[in-house]
């Protein structure tokens, strides 16, 4: 079984090992290489526990937790493993939307698996629980996985160059207007 729930401090450790596991499957020949190598999830799990403790300007994280037959092999019987993430609040710079969708994270095994769409629903509901009336994220125009957004609605409405591990990048925002399209993208299918 896979379950979304609010993430709590003692998840930060296994968050930031996620983040970590993602970028390194996700950024080869996008990223540098000595930069994936020397990611470190102990120093990204420092940073999502104050995330998860600090809530400040409407932030929140969320988490997939696989346990039973959906958990990695070697859990331990009766045991949950957090596979994704998704962390998000106020947008953290005005113009594009009222929400911000900052990080989805995913193991690899799990994606395709409606997990992804999961966690977007619920960091959407969240959102919209705290007054935003859209949504929108950043993405590397490189990262394979951005299709996703595409498949969920999210309109391409701007692009930036950055800096990021000693190159120039190219960012594309997306954005969900109004929000409840983002909510409906996500809806869980009809059973029957």
């Amino acid at each position: 079984m896979i379950c979304i729930r609010r993430a709590r401090p003692d998840d930060a450790a296994a968050i930031g090992a996620v983040h970590v596991a993602t970028w390194r499957s996700t950024y080869p020949g996008v990223l540098p290489e000595d930069y994936l190598a020397g990611m470190s999830s102990v120093r990204h799990a420092a940073g999502y526990e104050q995330a998860i403790a600090g809530r400040h300007n409407g932030h929140a994280v969320f988490v997939a937790v696989a346990s039973g037959e959906d958990a990695p092999a070697g859990t331990p019987e009766g045991g949950s493993v957090v596979v994704g993430f998704v962390s998000g609040g106020r947008a953290r710079r005005l113009g594009l939307g009222q929400g911000e969708v900052e990080t989805l994270y995913l193991l690899d095994d799990y994606r395709d698996r409606g997990v992804g769409r999961r966690l977007m629903r619920a960091m959407a509901a969240h959102l919209a629980a705290v007054g935003c009336r859209s949504a929108m994220l950043w993405v590397l125009k490189d990262n394979p996985t951005r299709w996703f957004y595409q498949h969920l609605g999210g309109k391409p409405v701007a692009r930036e160059e950055i800096g990021f591990a000693g190159q120039r990048l190219e960012q594309m925002a997306f954005l969900w207007d109004p929000i409840e399209s983002l909510l409906a993208a996500t809806a869980p299918a009809p059973e029957g």
